[in-house]
């Protein structure tokens, strides 16, 4: 998995990119009660503003990681968004993207990284 200084988790899975978010933020938004996902066939940029995740303390936006096309998205979430409490970095992922250059992933953190970062 590679990390973003945003708390977002990405797993390469066959030729698209899995997105979540990490359990260091879903641990620091609490509860969360809302989550709005992107139309699957929607084209992003890297730091396009995508998911909005509401939770009982704050709204956040989840940014695009990565340039690409999402192709598919976690339905369970709208239904059930406090399944990113119970596993966020397994079941509770956003979206699924195929990204225009997978070399980008070269530039995220690692977990190390991601930890060091987190402190």
């Amino acid at each position: 998995m590679k990390f973003t200084e945003e708390h977002e988790w990405l797993r390469v899975e066959g030729d698209e990119v899995v997105v979540g978010i990490t359990a260091h933020a879903a641990e620091q938004l609490g509860d969360v009660v809302f989550v709005e996902l992107p139309d699957p066939g929607t084209t992003v940029s890297k730091d396009d503003e995508i998911v909005v995740i509401e939770s009982v303390k704050a709204a956040s936006d989840i940014l695009a990681p990565l340039d690409g096309e999402i192709t598919e998205v976690n339905e369970v979430l709208v239904d059930e968004p406090s399944k990113v409490n119970d596993d966020p970095e397994g079941d509770a992922w956003f979206f699924k993207m195929k990204i225009e250059d997978m070399s980008a992933m070269d530039d995220l953190m690692d977990e190390a990284a991601y930890k060091k970062f987190i402190g």
